[in-house]
């Protein structure tokens, strides 16, 4: 314990981790402000007694734990960064397609600055149309008892306004976010989603609570779940972390006096090597049908099929798994090279021993990738629609989105990633990092 005292301490002696520090966590209580900033002309008091009577499960309660709360209150983050991931899917996808994205994909860092940009305008229209789908959902409340949106504001004055709130409140996370990447510690991105999804969990907390309290659950029963919960929370950092090590060999040189080589290193390729990202990206995915059914508040038609989008059904698991399983092998395609990491090591004259430099060895890679991939892709898609089960079993929706679905996956892999920012400036100032006993052995 002293230990861990000590390396907190030690961040705190280097400047400019400890500047980076302050300045996202700036960032983030800025967010989480905006996340209370009602729209004009929602009447916050009448939308706070409504939200009282209705309910917050199912994938609208989904996207209000990504948003830290903010589209239950209406607020100016109600759309959180969801449109901006949702660009970036698009834009990976068109590279798939088109030779002009697979041209900019390939141009190295001016390619990337291409990409980030057509993905910021993209951004717009897709916000536009989901915060169009917003104001379409709010004013059909303005029909019931409880009127949220104020009666002198006009439906075509109201529209209007979210819509252009709504977006702003989106480009301004997402450059928040890109701040947060650049000058401070972190993926801002993925931290923003973390901010928000850690911020409900006090509330799920107290609804747990209050369901033990009322004689509905024992304790004995709790603490079995508790056992559980701990037991997938452990599951999730062990893949989160584990690699598979492929060693390489370099042959010697002699530069001078000095011997260069020979000796034996590993690329360590990780078992679930695109992160949380596929998980994101299949949420966005399975946000859009909602979004679009939302158009049609007064079709029967309509509100019949967005029955099986909802968040506790078979169908919308189902179909949830299948996209995560192919994003994990779309988003790891782009994030790992195999044919690149083949040729620097055949320029440094590295080899896998017992396989032939060049495409051999790229053949090589490719195949262990696509191996420890497919288990890694099956245990996320698990882990997602373990809420459907729980919630099934009687856990409050709240809770089990934490303890088991894109929740609790976004939020270890987020917390990891940044513990291991950290301790790379720690190293780097030959201080002791936060994750020493933490790495898991590797099978060779």
């Amino acid at each position: 314990m002293s230990g861990f005292v000590e390396n907190f301490r030690n961040i705190f002696k280097i400047e400019e981790l400890r500047t980076r520090i302050f300045f996202t966590i700036a960032i983030l209580i800025v967010v989480r402000i905006g996340a209370h900033i009602t729209l004009p002309g929602i009447d916050a008091a009448v939308l706070a007694e409504a939200n009282k009577n209705s309910n917050t499960g199912g994938l609208f309660g989904l996207y209000d734990l990504f948003v830290g709360g903010a589209f239950s209150k209406a607020a100016v983050f109600s759309l959180g960064i969801m449109p901006y991931i949702s660009a970036s899917i698009i834009i990976q996808l068109l590279g798939a397609v088109f030779p002009y994205f697979q041209k900019l994909q390939k141009e190295g860092e001016e390619g990337r600055k291409k990409i980030n940009q057509l993905t910021r305008l993209g951004t717009i229209p897709v916000a536009a149309l989901q915060a169009w789908g917003i104001s379409v959902q709010l004013a059909s409340r303005r029909a019931g008892e409880l009127n949220i949106i104020s009666p002198e504001v006009s439906m075509f004055v109201f529209t209007f306004s979210t819509i252009i709130f709504l977006t702003a409140g989106t480009i301004l996370l997402m450059w928040f976010g890109e701040q947060i990447t650049e000058r401070g510690i972190g993926n801002g991105i993925s931290l923003i989603i973390f901010i928000g999804i850690i911020d409900r969990f006090p509330y799920s907390l107290f609804d747990e609570y209050q369901i033990i309290a009322s004689g509905v659950r024992n304790i004995l029963i709790e603490a079995i779940y508790i056992a559980g919960f701990v037991f997938i929370i452990a599951g999730v950092i062990a893949v989160t972390i584990a690699t598979r090590k492929i060693p390489v060999q370099y042959a010697k040189r002699v530069v001078g006096r000095k011997v260069f080589g020979g000796v034996t290193q590993y690329i360590p390729l990780k078992v679930n090597q695109a992160g949380v990202m596929p998980l994101i990206f299949a949420q966005s995915i399975m946000f859009i049908p909602s979004t679009v059914l939302s158009f049609f508040p007064n079709s029967e038609f309509m509100q019949s099929i967005s029955g099986y989008f909802n968040y506790d059904s078979w169908f919308y698991s189902f179909i949830y798994a299948l996209l995560i399983i192919f994003f994990t092998y779309f988003y790891t395609a782009i994030a790992f090279n195999p044919k690149d990491v083949a040729d620097n090591m055949k320029k440094q004259g590295g080899f896998i021993p017992g396989v032939r430099p060049g495409k051999p060895t790229s053949d090589f890679i490719d195949n262990i990738l696509t191996k420890i991939t497919l288990p890694g892709s099956i245990f996320l898609a698990i882990i997602a629609i373990i809420p459907t089960f729980l919630m099934k079993l009687g856990i409050s929706t709240g809770l089990a989105q934490f303890f088991g679905g894109t929740s609790l996956l976004i939020v270890v892999g987020v917390a990891l990633d940044t513990l291991q920012q950290i301790e790379s400036h720690l190293l780097m100032r030959h201080y002791d990092g936060f994750m020493k006993g933490t790495k898991l052995k590797s099978r060779r």
